[in-house]
């Protein structure tokens, strides 16, 4: 889609701010992205005492990100994002350029060493959680399950007769599949059980629908209530959707699974400073360990090979292959 056809949701009767929440749901951005778009619209606007921006231009961009950077002492990803929002209020919104914007310098992404807690760490952590919360960590730690595709999880991604995990929508828009560590598909099966008998108490007090991406709840009306559908880490209660207002049970609030994790750290006496993402490191830790095993190996034979190659040359020139073949087994 071009940028002359991304005025089609433009309206003069809407105001600014519903105007960027159509852009980003436009461009199927996600919920957070609308949200923190336009808080930082909104900062930017009240910077300036609550000026237009269709009255202000790259000058005004490059004095609100100074602030952010020198006053502020923002981190560089969070002047990046104010950065993006801004340009997207311009571009998709306003149907402003910004001429001179470009002198403003991006901060540079730093190199950062990830935090990996050793085998023993990850199972005091473990040992302090219990109930959905340890079964959420285990497929962080096991299955190297980022946190949101731990929450968006739904039942019907879980293929037990494979051992597996199918990750739609990921990071990226990508998909993938991952393993799922057989020690708790018993405790998962258990958790299901439980989860079936909230979904069927929904559906008898007249809900049981859950979110559905893009158009399917217009192409499969009744999809929503289906139990393949539902998400294996649901909320403790129903909820109105955002965008919709239609009431419904969503996934597990990750804020939830995110404190119960840094009170298992705290309890176990473990000082790192880690998060529900360093479970996922030490997973992508075990990948690279084993790959490096695996080319170390490989090194291994083709130096035999090599090795192994230049004997029978040298025993055939000098006459001695059958002595060389003998020495070598």
């Amino acid at each position: 889609m071009n940028d002359d056809n991304d005025s089609l949701y433009y309206e003069k009767n809407l105001s600014l701010l519903e105007q960027v929440r159509r852009a980003t749901r436009l461009k199927h951005y996600s919920i957070r992205t609308e949200k923190a778009y336009v808080e930082w619209i909104k900062r930017f606007i009240l910077y300036h005492n609550k000026k237009h921006p269709k009255e202000m231009g790259a000058i005004e961009v490059t004095q609100f990100l100074s602030y952010l950077a020198i006053e502020r002492n923002v981190a560089p990803n969070t002047q990046s994002q104010a950065f993006n929002a801004i340009l997207f209020l311009y571009k998709y919104v306003l149907k402003k350029s910004l001429d001179g914007v470009d002198q403003f310098v991006r901060p540079k992404k730093k190199q950062k060493l990830p935090i990996v807690l050793t085998q023993s760490e990850i199972k005091k952590i473990l040992a302090k959680l219990n109930g959905k919360y340890w079964l959420a960590a285990c497929l962080l730690y096991g299955s190297g399950l980022r946190l949101m595709e731990c929450m968006r999880l739904r039942v019907s991604n879980i293929d037990f007769e494979h051992i597996a995990l199918f990750i739609h929508n990921a990071k990226g828009g990508k998909d993938r599949i991952v393993t799922l560590p057989e020690q708790i598909v018993v405790p998962l099966k258990q958790h299901l059980e439980q989860v079936r008998m909230i979904h069927k108490k929904d559906l008898a007090d007249g809900y049981g629908e859950v979110y559905l991406p893009h158009a399917m709840a217009r192409k499969y009306p009744k999809a929503a209530s289906q139990w393949g559908w539902q998400y294996v880490f649901p909320a403790s209660c129903r909820s109105l959707d955002p965008r919709t207002g239609i009431e419904r049970r969503h996934h597990l609030n990750e804020q939830a699974l995110q404190r119960k994790i840094k009170q298992a750290i705290k309890l176990a006496g473990i000082h790192k400073p880690a998060t529900c993402h360093t479970l996922r490191h030490y997973a992508e830790f075990r990948i690279m360990l084993s790959c490096f095993r695996v080319s170390q190996y490989i090194s291994y034979i083709r130096r035999f090979i090599d090795n192994l190659v230049g004997i029978i040359m040298v025993s055939r020139k000098s006459g001695l292959w059958k002595q060389s073949v003998s020495t070598i087994w």
